[in-house]
């Protein structure tokens, strides 16, 4: 599949939900949802028949489109959650959740994940005082995520930090704003991601 370069409003609209995929714009009355709440298109306005396979294909596309990945990455994530002991819907979530770019957003160095996920590739990020550059990266318990020294002072990175307090860092992170460092202190619960998403109806997706 195709990378999505269009404007990604549509894609919060196509949905129904705010998926927070242009930082601090979302927060304003500026976002689409706000604005028009209905799915883009001619036909937007009109009556939506809405079937199982429907139901579960938009839990699935919100997902992906949350974390910003392509149907193959995704598959993957769900291929090694499936493969574990336990709720598969669970350790897709946790998956996803512990990913290097997600980290990044969740502890305020980007305003998006999109923007995170740039920072990593350019080199930006820290793991564990090493330089790693992939976004897909699964964390643990007791890794250490900061920015690299000479990169502190970038704009973004500065700006995001500054709208951190807003956004609120999850319990199960810490972050040292004035270090430019964070760590994983456990391993998040399904409370504690609380997406708009019923990941149930994606296990039941890739299971038909």
């Amino acid at each position: 599949m195709a990378k999505y370069r269009g404007p990604v409003c549509r894609l919060c609209r196509r949905e129904g939900v705010k998926l927070f995929l242009k930082g601090t714009r979302c927060m304003t009355e500026k976002c689409a949802i706000e604005r028009r709440s209905y799915p883009p298109g001619q036909h937007g306005q009109g009556r939506q028949r809405v079937s199982e396979y429907s139901a579960q294909l938009r839990e699935k596309q919100k997902l992906r489109r949350i974390y910003g990945l392509q149907e193959r990455q995704f598959r993957g994530v769900f291929g090694r959650a499936e493969r574990r002991t336990g709720v598969t819907g669970d350790h897709l979530l946790k998956l996803l959740e512990c990913r290097l770019d997600n980290l990044v957003y969740r502890l305020g160095f980007a305003a998006s994940r999109k923007q995170a996920r740039q920072l990593v590739n350019h080199g930006h990020i820290l793991v564990n005082a090493r330089k790693t550059t992939a976004p897909a990266c699964t964390l643990k318990v007791g890794d250490v995520v900061e920015i690299r020294q000479r990169s502190r002072e970038i704009v973004s990175i500065q700006a995001a930090l500054e709208d951190v307090d807003s956004r609120g860092v999850p319990a199960w992170l810490e972050l040292d704003r004035a270090a430019f460092k964070g760590v994983v202190r456990a391993v998040p619960t399904k409370d504690e991601i609380a997406l708009p998403v019923n990941e149930q109806l994606v296990v039941e997706l890739y299971s038909r």
